[in-house]
């Protein structure tokens, strides 16, 4: 008997139960589904919203820069004005891997990076507080309070 042809005449039917199978578990997404999807897309837009206020207000502007932001005599840097020591750190805490100084600035002139950072910062280690001035100014305490009881 050839192997090959044996092969094909056993695939053949268990890969159309497969594609059948497949088929059935493709159906449109129910309503509860649909609305939890929903429900998580405001979330997230909320959270984008409170990362676009805290950048507006620590460096004036959102988004990429054209040139290096510092503050503080050097020792904030980026949208986020992040000290590069409290980036190392968060990364390391986050990721489990170690920047030098320099990776640390380049990450928080990176408005990305640096975004998704500060979000992990005030929404998973509650660290709203390492921005002192805007987040009474914005009161980013309570719109995260109730972005998380969402």
């Amino acid at each position: 008997m050839d192997l090959r042809h044996g092969t094909r005449t056993i695939l053949g039917p268990l890969a159309f139960a497969l594609f059948v199978a497949a088929g059935c578990t493709t159906q449109a997404p129910s309503a509860p589904i649909q609305a939890l999807d929903s429900r998580a897309l405001d979330i997230e837009a909320r959270k984008d919203d409170v990362l676009r206020q805290l950048s507006e207000c620590e460096s004036g502007g959102t988004g990429e820069s054209d040139r290096p932001i510092y503050g503080g005599r050097g020792a904030y840097v980026g949208r986020f004005q992040f000290a590069p020591r409290t980036v190392i750190g968060w990364i390391r805490e986050r990721d489990g891997r170690d920047l030098s100084y320099r990776e640390a600035v380049a990450l928080a002139h990176d408005h990305q990076q640096a975004a998704s950072l500060a979000k992990y910062a005030i929404f998973e280690r509650d660290a709203v507080s390492h921005w002192p001035l805007c987040n009474r100014k914005l009161g980013l305490d309570q719109q995260v309070a109730a972005i998380k009881a969402m």
